[in-house]
């Protein structure tokens, strides 16, 4: 007997669709998920930090530092001296990383609406509504079990 599809096997498979549509769209490249995620930070937030991004991506600063490190070598980012601390570098886009990822907002929006396309119109308000209220329990329950085990590992420590 087959088991009804519920709500959170349509979210994963959407979730692998999307992964695959960027597995394919940066194939060839030197972009990963977590490279992009930088650059798609840096065109939404301008110049950083590293200290900044990592933080904003909920990463450690070692792993900005790999990243950026690996998006420097391949042209999507360079680093510059911060115009105020000159401890601190910012990290910025170059031209042609900020023309790639207009590209991507534009390609998002296309997307966004050849989705929304499939949605009734008398619905679409409900079905954004829908989708937002998911999104945010989600979150909370993500927030609510990582709250769980950061004190339960704090726990364990003492």
């Amino acid at each position: 007997m087959d088991a009804p599809v519920t709500i959170l096997d349509r979210l994963l498979e959407i979730s692998d669709l999307f992964q695959r549509d960027l597995a394919r769209e940066f194939a060839g490249t030197s972009l990963t998920p977590a490279r992009t995620r930088v650059l798609w930070d840096l065109v939404h937030t301008g110049p950083s930090t590293q200290h900044a991004l990592a933080t904003r991506l909920e990463v450690s600063p070692r792993n900005v530092t790999g990243l950026v490190d690996a998006l420097e070598a391949s042209g999507y980012v360079r680093r510059e001296p911060h115009p105020d601390d000159r401890r601190a570098v910012l990290v910025t886009l170059t031209p042609s990383a900020a023309e790639l990822m207009h590209e991507m907002q534009r390609d998002h929006a296309e997307l966004s609406d050849a989705l929304l396309g499939v949605v009734a119109p008398a619905d679409r308000d409900a079905f954004l509504r829908g989708v937002g209220a998911v999104a945010d329990r989600l979150r909370d329950l993500v927030e609510t079990a990582e709250a769980g085990r950061a004190a339960a590992r704090a726990g364990v420590e003492r």
